[in-house]
């Protein structure tokens, strides 16, 4: 090891300089002097500086420059590997986006097509149910023309027969006698006609 040659002197101390625990002379530089600043030690100062910047210069060169570029290299592929992968999930998903929205559309055309099946076969069926009602309704429109008919027909020869009784009555109210039915039913099937 270098020692400078302030520190060199190998002059007893004197006895009062002595550190009395370890028994090592103490040698003590003029007042005011930082050793650091002492103009007489800036050689040695200046080669430990340069042995020491040299040293970490090899250091930083051979070991954590290396081993900095080193993860920089796996960061820089680990970057470009995600990049590609989150651009093929992403192709992915475009892919699985555009399937999505095809089988979409397929489903609406299918159900718009189902739904206008339901119409039809609604609307048929009503149409069916309709005409089912409407021959129900005629069959009972016939039956109910033929007793309107019947009781008509039945209600018209009744008539006669009130007719004949009430202008009999009438007659025999006003004239006081008895009327002949026989002329009095003539007269009116005459009426009637």
């Amino acid at each position: 090891m270098f020692v400078a040659s302030a520190y060199a002197q190998a002059a007893e101390p004197p006895a009062g300089d002595l550190h009395t625990e370890t028994g090592v002379a103490v040698d003590h530089a003029p007042e005011g002097s930082f050793p650091p600043f002492d103009s007489s030690t800036f050689p040695s100062q200046l080669l430990w500086l340069a042995i020491t910047f040299g040293l970490f210069y090899l250091f930083l060169k051979r070991v954590a420059l290396p081993r900095i570029a080193s993860i920089l290299e796996v960061r820089r592929d680990r970057i470009a590997q995600d990049l590609d992968e989150a651009a093929r999930m992403k192709e992915e998903a475009d892919a699985a986006v555009a399937a999505y929205e095809q089988e979409l559309a397929e489903a609406r055309r299918k159900a718009a097509a189902i739904a206008q099946e339901a119409r039809d076969a609604a609307k048929a069926e009503a149409e069916a149910e309709r005409r089912k009602v409407e021959a129900a309704l005629e069959t009972k429109l016939e039956e109910a023309e033929s007793r309107i008919s019947e009781i008509k027909s039945a209600a018209l020869a009744d008539v006669g027969t009130i007719a004949e009784e009430t202008a009999g009555a009438i007659v025999e109210q006003l004239v006081g006698g008895r009327v002949d039915k026989k002329a009095l039913a003539e007269a009116v099937k005459a009426v009637q006609s």
